[in-house]
């Protein structure tokens, strides 16, 4: 009986099927910006934030990456909490230089302390998140480009960052179905106001041509007079019978 055994096993054996799943979570957090995509697969993403696989494997991934994305919105407000705490020579710094003789002090005031209990609940989530995505370039995307991204375009939102379109063309080779696995945001917020058409161009009106003037009609030829039917030959006279 199938007992223990919870969740697609997709073909592979469970340390392969843990690590295929953590690499293609963090291939999407990686689409964010397409230097590091490009550094570490060698190639560009088509799109950002989006991956293209195997519907079972998208439903098997999305459970990854919403739990990611939940970690990293709801430490956000530590951020500002931490940053209010840091000296103004240090603020500005986009990391913390500890060679520097101005971190030295602080390292070893009270000051410092109350910064670090601040940035404790970051600490805890992103340990987290790496254990799940295996990529410290995706843990560090993802708490500072995307999470602070979908906080900003829907506060209220809870959950539901991700979604999955289904591909009706199937994979060549083994005929799989193919599913679009995207997250929310940049995606989501397209145009869909009625867009004109251009207008076709104008072609002038050539000029009619002229119609050119009907072919007299040729004389009918004359007929030609019948011929005078010949004369009947006359019969030649019977050849007298012999004696």
């Amino acid at each position: 009986m199938r007992h223990r055994r919870r969740g697609r096993q997709l073909g592979r054996s469970s340390s392969h099927r843990k690590a295929m799943l953590k690499n293609m979570a963090s291939s999407l957090f990686l689409t964010e910006r397409d230097e590091l995509a490009t550094e570490i697969h060698g190639n560009p993403p088509r799109v950002r934030r989006r991956i293209t696989t195997t519907i079972q494997k998208a439903k098997e991934v999305r459970s990854i990456v919403e739990k990611c994305i939940t970690l990293a919105r709801k430490v956000q407000p530590a951020y500002g909490a931490a940053d209010a705490l840091l000296p103004e020579s240090l603020r500005e710094a986009d990391k913390l230089n500890k060679q520097e003789e101005a971190y030295k002090v602080w390292r070893k005031s009270d000051d410092w302390q109350a910064w670090a209990a601040a940035r404790a609940p970051i600490v805890n989530a992103q340990r987290k998140a790496l254990q799940m995505l295996g990529s410290r370039e995706a843990v560090d995307i993802l708490f500072n480009d995307i999470a602070p991204a979908l906080l900003e375009e829907n506060p209220d939102r809870v959950s539901g960052f991700t979604r999955i379109l289904k591909i009706a063309k199937p994979r060549l080779g083994d005929n799989g179905t193919q599913a679009i696995l995207e997250i929310l945001g940049e995606n989501n917020n397209r145009d869909t106001s009625d867009s004109v058409a251009p207008a076709a161009p104008v072609l002038e009106d050539a000029p009619a041509e002229e119609d050119a003037p009907a072919e007299e009609d040729a004389p009918a030829e004359e007929e030609a007079p019948a011929e005078e039917e010949a004369p009947a030959e006359e019969e030649a006279p019977a050849e007298e019978e012999a004696p």
